[in-house]
């Protein structure tokens, strides 16, 4: 039986990574396509094409008219980006996998647990409306002419690489120098953390997977926090407790124009989720990776590569605004 073939358009990010190297590890022929700008290497055996996306020749010199099993498109956020997809590869794959984004359901939720039901409404943040826009698109287009969409919700999702807090690694240099850091809200609203070597258990096991085609599922771990909780493990695995003052959600999406509704639209929302659905047609779903033991690695990986440790100056200065009296 020939291996599964899968394109994943992107491939090298937070999610995309862990995915595609594990979909290779299960003996699919995985096929990257992307700029080859990444600092996170391939997989082994991993085939890479470069081109950009928005490129139409470039991509069609790359891919040279192959069909693929699965297309799997990890950096499409417009509708514009899906339809473009949809023109190239209907009637070209078995599978296309659209990433939307758990940010996409109602906020605020009006029950917990989060289902694949939770209707999807978010007046906040303009990437989720945009995610819905898209999905809206996809479920047409499979209701109208049958193509074979696969839509996964993945809610905050992280790996060694990537500091799972607002703020990033100057969060960390601020622990680390004592300085006090800004937490929306009282810090005591609950968040669901994945590791993204646990995202691509589920992610893999839905490729190729005609249990998915047609339907949409989130995925996401049972590891839940409160954000207070979140910067204590982060602080103790950088070596010192973080000196914390809160500040609501608006007063600082007001003073960072650039991140309106992050906060206001997901983070400052208690996010629990039902992943009854991925676990019945994945059934080796099951998230391992707690906070606790991925900081660890993450803070020493941070050690091991400098050139990682990017304190953002204007995140640093909207600190400062902020604790001032």
């Amino acid at each position: 039986m020939a291996a599964t073939t899968v394109l994943f358009i992107g491939g090298t990010g937070i999610i995309s990574s862990a995915a595609s190297a594990l979909a290779a590890s299960r003996g699919m022929e995985v096929t990257l396509l992307n700029r080859g700008h990444s600092r996170r290497e391939p997989a082994e055996g991993v085939e890479v094409l470069t081109a950009d996306i928005t490129d139409a020749a470039a991509v069609d010199a790359a891919l040279a008219g192959r069909e693929f099993d699965v297309v799997a498109d990890m950096i499409a956020f417009t509708p514009d980006q899906v339809q473009r997809d949809i023109d190239r590869f209907e009637g070209r794959t078995g599978q296309y996998v659209f990433i939307s984004s758990a940010s996409a359901y109602q906020k605020p939720v009006a029950r917990l647990p989060i289902t694949e039901s939770t209707p999807l409404r978010n007046p906040h943040w303009q990437y989720s409306r945009d995610k819905i826009a898209c999905e809206d698109l996809l479920t047409a287009a499979y209701r109208d002419r049958g193509f074979p969409v696969t839509v996964l919700r993945p809610s905050h999702t992280y790996d060694k690489w990537t500091i799972p807090a607002f703020g990033g690694w100057t969060v960390i240099d601020r622990i680390r120098r004592g300085e006090e850091i800004i937490v929306h809200g009282d810090g005591t609203s609950l968040w669901t953390l994945t590791h993204s070597s646990d995202f691509a258990v589920g992610f893999a096991g839905l490729l190729g997977n005609p249990l998915a085609y047609g339907d949409t599922f989130q995925i996401t771990s049972d590891f839940v926090y409160t954000w207070n909780e979140i910067y204590s493990i982060l602080g103790r695995a950088a070596g010192a407790e973080p000196k914390i003052r809160y500040a609501t959600s608006a007063a600082i999406e007001d003073a960072a124009p650039d991140r309106a509704g992050q906060l206001t639209g997901d983070m400052a929302h208690s996010v629990v989720f039902d992943n009854t659905k991925i676990r019945r047609v994945v059934p080796d779903f099951n998230p391992v990776v707690p906070l606790h033991t991925a900081a660890r690695e993450i803070i020493e990986w941070h050690d091991a590569h400098p050139e990682l440790q990017r304190v953002d100056p204007a995140v640093d200065a909207l600190f400062d605004r902020l604790l001032e009296p």
